[in-house]
């Protein structure tokens, strides 16, 4: 890294992005978004569009969609892209909310949220289910199925909010982008009183000390294929206090 920084400020970025291409892209894009603010904001049906491709992005190399979607034969990228636009077009139809952390009007970063109350309703749509069928097949369309009701025999009670997509864009991460995400999320969520707490999920062992060290407990766990799905909880504190009082 010193390196690095001894030729970018010495007058030879020319140089270094000819001789480095890759790692001149990288140093362009930690300096530009370091230098940026980061901005939360909720998210509107506008944003559909950035929202699929940032999510595909984020999902493609996760082990659980790897089996879920069978990553082993032809047309894996085509029916995570499918699953991804449904899972999305379905949440925006039914107006739930979404969180997004931009950064020069650049969406980085988003979580879709189900609240307690209607976190039921995009898999238990006919219409989705049919869409589903139609873009990624029977097999994988009961494979997710039977994963995210398997998710949600972990979750303790309907008073909590889900995430069911949450991600960072692959080349955005590492500049505590998720941090900064999460913690939006759980001040966005605890201003329902009646909530619980959030619930996320993930097959992939690199993100389990990351939630963890955000507060999230394990509260159980799924085997998709030979996947281990971690199902974590993160309490509202405002419920833990009116637990305690």
């Amino acid at each position: 890294m010193a390196t690095i920084e001894l030729l970018w400020h010495s007058g030879v970025r020319t140089h270094y992005k000819r001789r480095y291409p890759g790692r001149a892209r990288e140093v362009d894009r930690m300096t530009q978004t370091s230098n940026a603010t980061s901005q939360i904001q909720l998210l509107d049906s506008g944003y559909s569009r950035e929202a699929r491709s940032l999510l595909y992005h984020a999902y493609r190399h996760e082990p659980t969609y790897r089996f879920l979607f069978d990553a082993d034969r032809s047309g894996y990228e085509q029916r995570v892209r499918a699953t991804v636009r449904e899972l999305v077009k379905q949440h925006f139809l039914q107006d739930l909310p979404a969180l997004g952390l931009l950064v020069n009007d650049r969406l980085l970063g988003i979580a879709l949220i189900a609240p307690p109350q209607r976190r039921l309703g995009i898999t238990e749509s006919w219409a989705w289910q049919l869409r589903m069928l139609l873009s990624t097949g029977l097999s994988c369309t009961r494979r997710y199925l039977d994963y995210h009701q398997a998710v949600l025999a972990c979750v303790p009670g309907d008073a909590v909010h889900m995430l069911p997509l949450l991600g960072i864009h692959p080349e955005f991460q590492g500049l505590h982008y998720g941090e900064q995400l999460l913690e939006a999320v759980h001040n966005w969520c605890a201003e329902d009183a009646h909530s619980e707490g959030v619930v996320l999920d993930t097959g992939n062992p690199r993100y389990l000390e990351f939630y963890k060290r955000q507060g999230y407990v394990e509260i159980g766990e799924v085997a998709v294929g030979p996947v281990v799905e971690h199902v974590f909880f993160h309490a509202n504190p405002q419920a833990v206090d009116a637990a305690t009082a």
